[in-house]
C-alpha cells in the first residue's frame, strides 16, 4: 500500500508556510476537487478533476478555539497558497457519493454558503484510507473543539471506528524541526499532533466489545456468515420480542382495573373539593364587593375634602388679586413723579402689570373670568391704568422739554469764540434713567403711549444737538488758520514752473476729521440711547461700555452703560422689521437739519484747498466701513450723504480743471510742451499726498478724466497745424513721460496712461522721422518702392526693362540722390535741429532717424545688387562714415 499523504511532512511545511504560521496544523492531505457527477464508467462528466490540499487546522483567540478546514492550491511557481477557507462550526453533513464505485469520493455541506443553487465540490481521495482518515479527522475536531458532530450519510459509523481501531498508529513522538531565528531546532510532536484520536472514539469500548462478542456468536454459535443474513434473523427476533411484550401487558388486565377503579374514586373526591371551592368564591366575591364600596364612598368624601380646602385658597388668591392695595392706589392715581418718589410709583406700576395679567384668560380660569366680581374689577384697574398713563406721559413731556431748555439756556454747554467745546450729554441721560424703568412699564400698559413720548423727547433733544452742531461748526472753521488755495490749477496761463499751492491746508482736513470724531460717536451713542431708553425690541447699537468704531474717544464716560436702563438686549430673532422701521423714522426725526452744519464744514474745506476733498473723502469712507449695517441708520444716511457731497465737489473741482484744459486747444497756433503737461504732475504728486493710504476710487476716477482730455486736447492742437503735428504729438507725449515717470511706477492706473503716452509717441516718432527721410531722399526711396511693388507681378530679371527701372535710370537716380549725401544729411539734421523745441529729445531722435534711413538703404543696396548686379553703389559702410 502506498504511503499516505497525511504522514508527508514536507506537505506539512508547505501548509504552514502558505498560511504564514498563525494556524495549527491538524491534518493536510492531497486530495482532486472536481463539480461533476461520476457516471457508470467512473469519469467525471462534466468538469476536470483539479489537484488541491485539504487542511485540517484550529486557530485560538483568546480562551476560544475556531476549527477551519482550508483549501489551498498550487501556484505557477509549484507553491501552495490557500484558495478558499471553511469554518467546521458551519458544517451540518458528510455524504460518501454512492455513484462513486470506489467510495472515495464524498461531499462537505455547509450551511452558510452564499449561493445554495451552485452544486458543492465533490473531494476524491487516493484511497479509503485517506478517506477513513481524513473524515475521522473531521469529526474528532467537530467532537472536540465544537462540541457536536455533522450528519454523516453514506458510510457506517461502526465500521469507521473499526477503521480508527485498526489503523492506530503505533508511532506516538516523531521529530520535526521547525525554523526559527537561531536556526532549526528539534520539535516534539505527540500523537495529539498526528490528529488521529483513539481514546474519544465515536463507539466507546464496552459498546465495541459487545459488538464484537455478538459478531462472533453470530458466527461461530449461530453459523452466520453475512450481515444481510444475520440482519434477517434479527429482525424476526424483534418481532417475536414485541409480540411477547403485547402477550404480557394483556395477561396484566387485573393490575390495570384495580388502578381505573383508585383514580374513579379520586375523580369524585375532586368534584366534591371543585363544589366546596365553588362555594367559597361566592363568599370572597360578595366580600370583595362590599369592600370596594366602602373604599368607593371614603375616596369621595375625602376628595370633597380636598376640592373644598383647593376651592377655599384659590377664592383666597382671587379676592387677593381684585383687592387693590391703598398705597398703590394714591401712587397711580395722584402720586408724584419726583425721583424721591419713583420706587413706589414703580411698584405701583409693577403691582398693576401683575394682576391686570393675571386676569387675562390665559392666567386666569375661563369661568373666573365671566364672574361679575372679576369683570368690575377689570375695570377699575383699567380706569386706573389709563389715568396713571395719562399723568406719567404729560409729566415726561414737560419733563424732556424742560431738561433741554435749561441746557440750552445755558451757554456754557456750547463753543464759544476761542473755546471748542465737546458736547457732554451725561448729566442728560443720567437724569432721563431715572425714569427708563417707568418707561417700560408704560409700554407694558399701554404701547400707544410711547409715541408721543418719542416724538416730544426727538424734538427737544433734536434742537439740543442742532445748537451744539452749529456752534461747534462755527467756532471749528473760524478756529483753523489756513490760506486759501487757488482755484485754478492747470490753466495754460499759468507758468510750469510755478508752485501753485505753496501753502499747507491739512489742517482743513484736520478739522473735518475733528467734527465727524466728535459727532459721529455721538450721534450713534445717541441713537443707541433712544433705542433703549424709548423701549425699541432692538439689539444694542453701541456695545455697552464700548465705543463706536472709527471714533477716537467717548463723549462721556461709562454713560452708555445700559444696565443702568435695566434693559437686556433681545436676540436677533426677536427684532422686527417693524419695530426697526418706527425706530429709524424716530432717528431721523431726531437728527434731521444736523446734516447741513456738517456740510457747511465740507463747502468751506473745498474753498479753502477743493484737493482737500481727497483726504475728507478717505476718512469719512473710514467711519463709514466702521458703522454696522443695522446701527443707527441716519448716521449711515449722513455719512453716505457727506461721502456723495464731498465726491460732488471733487468732480466739480475735476470738470473745472479739464475746462481749463479744453481752453489750451482755442489758441491758433502753439508749439513745444503744452503748460497742463507739466501742471498735470504736480497735481497728481499732490494728490497723491493726500491719499495717505486710503481709498484710491475718488482720485483714479479723477485721473482718468484728466487724462482722457489731455490726450483729446494734445490731439486737436496737433491737427489744427498738420505741418508740426507730429512733432507738437512726440516732445508733449515725452513731457508726460518724463513728469510722471516716478508716479507711474507706484501707481497702476498712471503706469496705464504712461505705457498709452508711451506708444503714442513711438507712433508720432516714426511718423516723423519718416518725413524727415523722405523729405532728402524722396526719388531714391520711391525708385526702391517701385521695384518692390513689381516684384509682387513679374521675375526679378524683366525689372530693368521696364519704363522707368532701366540701368540709366538707375543712375539717374543715384546721381541726384547721393551726389552731395554729406550735405543732406547735414540738411537733414539742421531740420529736426530746427523743428524741435526740446534739446533733449534731440540726440534720441536722431539716433532713430540714422538707423531708420541706413536700414532703408541696405535694403537698397541688397535689392539694387540683385537686380543690377554690374552697377555701383555707395556702399551702406561708406553711408555710415557719412553719419558719423
Amino acid at each position: 500500500m502506498a504511503k499516505s499523504t497525511a504522514d508527508d511532512e514536507e506537505l506539512r511545511r508547505a501548509c504552514e508556510s502558505a498560511i504564514e504560521g498563525k494556524e495549527n496544523i491538524v491534518l493536510s492531505i492531497r486530495v482532486a476537487e472536481s463539480r461533476g457527477i461520476w457516471d457508470k464508467s467512473s469519469k467525471v462528466g462534466r468538469h476536470m478533476a483539479k489537484p488541491r490540499v485539504l487542511a485540517l487546522s484550529t486557530s485560538s483567540k483568546g480562551q476560544t478555539t475556531e476549527a477551519l478546514l482550508r483549501v489551498l492550491k498550487h501556484s505557477t511557481g509549484g507553491v501552495l497558497e490557500p484558495a478558499k477557507l471553511y469554518k467546521l462550526k458551519h458544517l451540518t453533513k458528510i455524504e460518501v457519493m454512492n455513484n462513486d464505485p470506489s467510495g472515495c469520493t464524498f461531499m462537505l455541506g455547509f450551511y452558510n454558503l452564499r449561493s445554495q443553487s451552485v452544486v458543492p465540490p465533490q473531494w476524491t481521495m487516493r484511497n479509503i484510507d485517506d478517506r477513513n482518515r481524513l473524515l475521522l479527522s473531521i469529526l474528532n475536531v467537530c467532537k472536540d473543539v465544537i462540541g457536536r458532530l455533522p450528519k454523516v450519510i453514506g458510510i457506517d459509523v461502526v465500521e469507521m471506528a473499526l477503521w480508527a481501531k485498526e489503523n492506530t498508529p503505533t508511532v506516538t513522538q516523531i521529530t520535526t524541526h521547525r525554523s526559527l531565528p537561531d536556526g532549526p531546532i528539534p520539535a516534539t510532536v505527540t500523537e495529539n499532533d498526528l490528529k488521529v484520536n483513539v481514546e474519544k472514539e465515536l463507539v466507546s469500548q464496552v459498546e465495541e466489545e459487545d459488538i464484537e462478542a455478538l459478531l462472533g456468536t453470530g458466527s461461530d454459535v449461530m453459523g452466520i456468515g453475512e450481515a444481510e443474513a444475520f440482519s434477517e434473523r434479527m429482525k424476526r427476533e424483534l418481532l417475536a420480542l414485541e409480540a411477547a411484550n403485547v402477550h404480557a401487558i394483556l395477561e396484566s388486565e387485573i393490575l390495570i382495573e384495580e388502578v381505573l377503579q383508585g383514580l374513579e374514586a379520586a375523580t369524585y373526591c375532586v368534584e366534591d373539593m371543585e363544589e366546596w371551592l365553588g362555594i367559597f368564591n361566592v363568599k370572597l366575591r360578595h366580600m370583595r364587593e362590599d369592600i370596594a364600596s366602602i373604599e368607593t364612598r371614603n375616596n369621595k368624601l375625602e376628595m370633597q375634602s380636598v376640592n373644598n380646602k383647593a376651592l377655599i385658597e384659590e377664592l383666597d388668591k382671587l379676592l387677593e388679586c381684585l383687592r387693590v392695595p391703598t398705597e398703590y392706589a394714591a401712587s397711580l392715581t395722584g402720586g408724584s413723579f419726583d425721583e424721591a418718589n419713583m420706587l413706589q410709583n414703580i411698584e405701583a406700576c409693577e403691582w398693576l402689570t401683575n394682576v391686570l395679567r393675571g386676569l387675562e384668560v390665559p392666567n386666569l380660569d375661563p369661568s373666573y373670568a365671566n364672574m361679575r366680581a372679576v369683570k368690575e374689577k377689570k375695570t377699575e384697574l383699567e380706569k386706573l391704568k389709563s389715568t396713571f398713563v395719562q399723568r406719567a406721559t404729560e409729566f415726561l413731556k414737560n419733563y424732556f422739554s424742560s431738561l433741554v431748555d435749561f441746557m440750552i439756556s445755558d451757554k456754557s454747554y456750547f463753543s464759544q469764540r476761542g473755546q471748542l467745546k465737546r458736547p457732554d450729554h451725561a448729566d442728560l441721560r443720567y437724569k432721563c434713567r431715572t425714569y427708563a424703568r417707568l418707561l417700560q412699564h408704560l409700554k407694558s400698559l399701554d404701547k400707544n403711549c410711547l409715541a408721543p413720548l418719542r416724538k416730544a423727547y426727538c424734538s427737544s433733544l433734536n434742537l439740543l444737538l442742532r445748537r451744539e452742531a452749529c456752534e461747534f461748526a462755527n467756532e471749528l472753521r473760524a478756529s483753523t488758520k489756513a490760506s486759501k488755495s487757488p482755484a485754478v490749477w492747470l490753466e495754460g496761463s499759468t507758468g510750469s514752473n510755478q508752485n501753485v499751492n505753496s501753502s499747507d491746508t491739512s489742517t482743513v482736513s484736520e478739522a473735518y476729521a475733528k467734527m465727524l470724531t466728535i459727532f459721529i460717536p455721538l450721534l450713534v451713542d445717541e441713537s443707541s440711547f433712544f433705542a433703549h431708553f424709548m423701549c425699541f425690541e432692538v439689539p444694542a447699537l453701541v456695545p455697552p461700555g464700548g465705543v463706536s468704531n472709527g471714533s477716537k474717544s467717548r463723549s462721556y464716560g461709562d454713560d452708555n452703560d445700559d444696565d443702568d436702563l435695566g434693559i437686556v438686549d433681545i436676540d436677533d430673532d426677536g427684532r422686527s422689521s417693524a419695530e426697526l422701521e418706527a425706530l429709524n423714522a424716530s432717528l431721523e426725526e431726531l437728527l434731521d437739519g444736523i446734516q447741513e452744519d456738517f456740510y457747511a464744514v465740507v463747502d468751506w474745506a473745498y474753498k479753502m484747498d477743493p484737493l482737500r476733498c481727497i483726504s475728507m473723502h478717505g476718512i469719512t469712507k473710514k467711519y463709514l466701513s466702521g458703522q454696522k449695517d443695522d446701527a443707527a441708520g441716519f448716521v449711515r444716511l449722513l455719512l453716505d450723504d457727506l461721502e456723495s457731497r464731498i465726491s460732488m465737489q471733487f468732480n466739480r473741482f475735476v470738470d473745472e480743471a479739464c475746462h481749463q484744459i479744453e481752453r489750451n486747444d482755442r489758441n491758433v497756433r502753439q508749439t513745444g510742451v503744452l503748460s497742463y503737461i507739466p501742471r498735470f504732475a504736480t497735481l497728481a504728486t499732490r494728490m497723491e499726498q493726500y491719499i495717505q493710504g486710503q481709498s484710491r476710487d475718488l482720485v483714479d476716477q479723477s485721473y482718468s478724466k484728466f487724462v482722457s482730455i489731455m490726450f483729446v486736447t494734445l490731439e486737436k492742437i496737433a491737427q489744427s497745424d498738420p505741418k508740426n503735428a507730429d512733432v507738437v504729438l512726440l516732445e508733449n507725449y515725452a513731457a508726460f513721460q518724463n513728469s510722471l515717470y516716478d508716479l507711474a511706477n507706484v501707481v497702476p492706473t498712471l503706469a496705464k496712461f504712461y505705457h498709452q503716452a508711451s506708444e503714442a509717441y513711438e507712433q508720432a516718432c516714426t511718423r516723423y522721422i519718416s518725413a524727415i527721410i523722405y523729405y532728402q531722399f524722396e526719388r531714391l526711396f520711391a525708385f526702391n518702392q517701385k521695384i518692390e511693388d513689381l516684384l509682387y507681378t513679374i521675375p526679378l530679371e524683366e525689372i530693368p526693362f521696364q519704363l522707368g527701372l532701366s540701368k540709366m535710370d538707375l543712375r539717374k537716380i543715384l546721381r541726384s540722390s547721393l551726389y552731395s549725401v554729406d550735405k543732406s544729411i547735414t540738411t537733414m539734421y539742421k531740420k529736426l535741429q530746427k523743428q524741435l523745441t526740446s534739446d533733449e529729445l534731440l540726440p534720441s531722435l536722431w539716433d532713430k532717424c540714422k538707423k531708420e534711413f541706413l536700414d532703408k538703404y541696405e535694403s537698397f543696396v541688397q535689392l539694387v545688387a540683385k537686380i543690377y548686379p554690374n552697377e555701383s553703389i555707395l556702399s551702406v559702410s561708406e553711408m555710415k562714415g557719412y553719419f558719423t
